[in-house]
């Protein structure tokens, strides 16, 4: 398994916004500037967040894209799913489920099964809230005069 350029940028972009809480929607334009992610590549990422209900657009002047629920309630395994449709080790399982085309399950099936869960717990279990705050503890404690 290996996420994409896209899974990245949305995480990283979901990251952003989760930094700026509630000052109000960021254009993509500030996005791109600060993350330094093509605003092309970001109009791409972006449908499928908002379509998941994770992102919010908001129209106009002070326009921009703001996070469509707290950064607390969102996690990282819902960033990956809505941008890289899937994040299982293996084609043959879907949400933990075994869809294999052969005749008979192959022996490892429990064993991909297994990773798949594995995986699934490690990214549900990780909200961008607890990101923003383990990172920005970890910077305080490493400034110095």
């Amino acid at each position: 398994m290996k996420i994409s350029t896209k899974g990245l940028y949305a995480v990283r972009l979901m990251l952003y916004l989760t930094e700026r809480g509630e000052a109000g929607p960021v254009s993509l334009k500030e996005i791109s500037d600060t993350q330094h992610i093509s605003k092309k590549y970001l109009e791409q990422i972006t449908p499928s967040l908002t379509a998941a209900k994770l992102l919010r657009s908001v129209r106009g002047a002070q326009g921009g894209y703001r996070l469509a629920r707290s950064a607390s309630k969102i996690t990282v395994y819902d960033v990956l799913s809505a941008t890289e449709g899937s994040v299982s080790p293996v084609n043959c399982i879907e949400n933990g489920e075994l869809s294999c085309t052969m005749p008979a399950p192959c022996l490892e099936a429990n064993m991909w099964r297994g990773l798949d869960r594995v995986v699934h717990d490690y990214l549900a279990g990780i909200t961008l809230q607890q990101i923003v705050d383990r990172e920005s503890a970890i910077a305080a404690d490493s400034y110095s005069i």
